[in-house]
């Protein structure tokens, strides 16, 4: 941009793009070296930086890494051009507010050619500061599009990597079994990690935007800068002096007031987080809470939990009542600072009224950023929350895996437990040395009295006890299948139920239908493509139907049933069995059973006595 010889500007516009270009440049690679070096400090000497390499170090590295470094590498170039024009703009104010003073003068002296000088800056000063805010404003809405692309391309990733860490090996059963357990992965893994990803991202580029704007500033204030002379003291720089000190010491006091932030808004999320467990629990429970008429029980114990939020939130109040305050009497009491400084030095002439409302803006601005590190206290502290939630759910899920099972091994066609045990937790024995095999066609029905082991058995042959040991061998995945007293129904169309846990796509209509039919429940054939929560609209009866239905979908060698059959009548049950028995003739079934009906439909009895010894033998005729 060309300038008239007029009013002196306090810098060469007409070359500025050229030098912004070369700074920008500069500072990226200062950055990116800085950055990255205190990066590496903070994960290998801090807790809560070894907790994030924790949880989503994967991200940074391995293939695929090197677009999140692209990406990383673009929001700080944004960044640093941020903090660029924040700067420009400081110069832009004191050629603007320089325009006016030399207006003034030549007013009071009548001097014409002064005023056209200074209308002359003006306009100039205008059209620059129309070129900066386009610029500006262009860059804040790429800026912004960045990092919520950003936010949301590292949510996807860390949301898929926790889920899936926290369904493998079946962790999302077994981490009830560890030492210490965790509270409402759910939460953890919904809420968390989308703390998790806003707060690293905005709290790393914040601290970049503010540790490079005080470099900056600090060049532009110590030009403006001159000596101050307190109470006998000569303090050269006093500008700049004043407000690095000034700043440093408040952001200490409000480290020391705003620590235990932490802690407390780690109680916030787990209290909040208890209490809408337990409204999720009523929800879910409803018709047994309303046959018990346990109205005055839930309602009590819902309002007990969330006093427990309510206290723990007036912990928050009040804490932060006395942070928010003494950042607030911080803020405020900068305002006159670069005035009171510079006051001296513009009544003798020393600077202009533009020096003096960039001194005041680049005050504004150094203190600004390193109030930063003071006023992010709060969100740090909610963000060390959510990491350490997450990463403890993570730690739970590995704990999980590492605790004992029964050893698996795969056969085509035949199950063989060789010396199984199965204990309670506390040690005590249920089920001792037992050793059988079981080949095509083969039926067997587990009798004993309650408490005996009969489910906690299956448990362990399905390896989800920890209390267990020996070996089995048995057909692999979906060759075999256990199946619960209630099972399990997915949320989603009817379809998808039926199907569970095979692929919808895998099934043909007709066949849904046929197979429908078959287990009595014909007047759903036509409900395969509702949505609903078909665990709440299916009876017991027709849920268990169901389940027999996916023995005939999946066709399994081998197939476990937990008193599958408890819930419908003895005719329906004897039907169920038969079809199994006909439709898939050389499955092996195991069931768990009371009813003595269920005995016919299989050839050997298995009998726990609930201390260790067991006994098989052919069922009686």
């Amino acid at each position: 941009m060309g300038w008239e010889a007029c009013v002196e500007t306090s810098r060469d516009w007409s070359v500025e793009w050229f030098e912004s270009l070369k700074w920008l440049g500069i500072a990226f690679l200062i950055t990116a070296v800085v950055f990255v070096v205190i990066a590496a400090l903070l994960l290998r000497l801090t807790k809560w930086g070894r907790q994030f390499w924790h949880v989503s170090g994967d991200y940074f590295r391995g293939p695929g890494a090197w677009r999140t470094w692209l990406f990383i590498a673009a929001l700080l170039i944004l960044a640093l051009l941020s903090v660029r024009l924040s700067v420009l703009i400081s110069y832009w104010g004191n050629d603007m507010f320089t325009s006016f003073q030399v207006g003034a003068s030549a007013l009071k002296a009548a001097d014409e050619a002064g005023v056209a000088e200074a209308k002359t800056g003006f306009w100039n000063s205008a059209k620059l500061f129309i070129l900066l805010i386009t610029i500006w404003m262009v860059k804040e809405l790429v800026y912004l599009y960045a990092k919520l692309a950003f936010d949301i391309r590292w949510r996807v990733w860390l949301t898929e990597r926790v889920t899936t860490d926290w369904m493998r090996g079946r962790a999302f059963y077994r981490s009830r079994f560890i030492d210490n357990t965790i509270d409402n992965p759910d939460q953890r893994i919904q809420a968390d990690t989308d703390t998790f990803t806003q707060q690293s991202r905005a709290l790393a580029l914040g601290a970049v935007e503010a540790v490079v704007s005080v470099v900056s500033f600090t060049k532009v204030l110590w030009d403006l800068s001159g000596p101050m002379t307190i109470l006998g003291v000569t303090i050269p720089r006093a500008a700049l002096v004043i407000v690095l000190t000034y700043v440093l010491v408040s952001t200490v006091i409000a480290f020391w007031i705003g620590h235990p932030l932490i802690r407390i808004n780690f109680l916030i999320e787990r209290m909040n987080a208890n209490f809408r467990y337990s409204l999720v629990r009523v929800r879910d429970s409803a018709e047994s809470v309303a046959f018990y008429n346990g109205e005055d029980v839930e309602r009590n114990g819902l309002l007990g939990r969330f006093a427990q939020v309510i206290q723990v939130q007036w912990s928050y109040v009040y804490r932060y009542l006395k942070f928010a305050g003494w950042n607030f009497v911080v803020g405020q009491s900068a305002y006159l600072f670069p005035y009171l400084i510079q006051a001296p030095r513009f009544f003798s002439g020393a600077v202009t009224l533009g020096g003096m409302n960039q001194t005041a803006s680049a005050f504004g601005e150094i203190q600004s950023s390193l109030s930063f590190f003071r006023e992010s206290y709060d969100d740090f502290a909610a963000y060390r929350a959510s990491l350490i939630r997450l990463d403890g759910l993570m730690i739970a899920s590995n704990d999980s895996r590492d605790l004992p099972k029964i050893a698996a091994t795969d056969l085509d066609d035949t199950v063989k437990l060789d010396k199984v045990d199965v204990r309670k937790p506390d040690g005590e024995v249920l089920i001792d040395d037992l050793t059988l095999r079981l080949d095509p066609s083969d039926a067997l029905v587990i009798k004993g009295a309650s408490g005996s082991g009969k489910t906690t058995l299956l448990r362990a042959l399905a390896q989800m006890w920890p209390y267990a040991a020996g070996e089995i061998s048995r057909p692999a995945g979906t060759e075999t299948l256990f199946l619960s007293q209630m099972p399990y129904l997915p949320l989603g169309d009817l379809r998808t139920a039926v199907e569970y846990p095979v692929k919808p796509e895998d099934v043909s209509d007709e066949t849904l239908r046929e197979v429908l039919a078959k287990v009595h429940l014909g007047h759903l054939v036509d409900r395969l493509d509702d949505e609903d929560d078909w665990a709440k609209i299916l009876s017991p009866g027709e849920q268990q139907r169901l389940a027999f239905a996916r023995i005939l979908l999946v066709r399994p060698k081998v197939v476990f049933l937990d008193e599958a059959t408890s819930a419908v009548d003895e005719g329906l049950e004897y039907s169920l069995y038969k079809l199994i028995r006909t439709e898939v003739p050389d499955t092996i079934v195991v069931s768990v059973a009371h009813r003595s009906t269920v005995d016919q439909h299989h050839t050997q009895v298995l009998t726990l006595e609930g201390d260790g010894p067991w006994e098989l033998a052919p069922v009686k005729g």
